[in-house]
């Protein structure tokens, strides 16, 4: 089975890590980000009906508390990767569903987190499809 672990990859169901939302349904062929800014109102409701889905499969969480990166595409629409924050945020739904202890869910998200470049260039950064691999292996 071969993955393309630098494509952003559709992953939405409640037993693993979500990606980042695409603006161009996650199709390689045609890469690109939108124009809508944050004064358009469908740009607006798209991001409200992301808000809203994550708070519904993610109880006990608050709005302010979720990342953008969980709620706005990248500018590609196949950004492959999300911040630990966004990592870390959906522990404990996938811990209560695949009954895994959380602890060893955040032991994963440590373990597949990319520190920048040198050091210094960019942000920590998790790649989702390695994420979700892994987090099959613990089964």
């Amino acid at each position: 089975m071969y993955y393309y672990t630098n494509i952003g990859q559709k992953f939405d169901k409640d037993e693993y890590f979500w990606s980042r939302p695409s603006a161009v349904n996650y199709n390689a062929a045609g890469a690109g980000g939108s124009n809508k800014g944050p004064s358009n109102p469908e740009y607006l409701k798209t991001v409200q009906d992301r808000i809203g889905n994550f708070l519904k499969h993610n109880p006990g969480i608050h709005k302010s508390e979720i990342p953008a990166d969980l709620i706005t595409a990248s500018g590609s629409g196949l950004d492959p990767n999300i911040s630990v924050q966004a990592a870390k945020i959906q522990a404990k739904r996938i811990s209560k569903i695949r009954q895994i202890d959380e602890s060893k869910i955040e032991n994963l998200i440590t373990s597949h987190t990319e520190k920048p470049f040198l050091g210094l260039f960019g942000t920590e950064k998790i790649n989702v499809l390695q994420l979700n691999l892994a987090l099959d292996g613990l089964q």
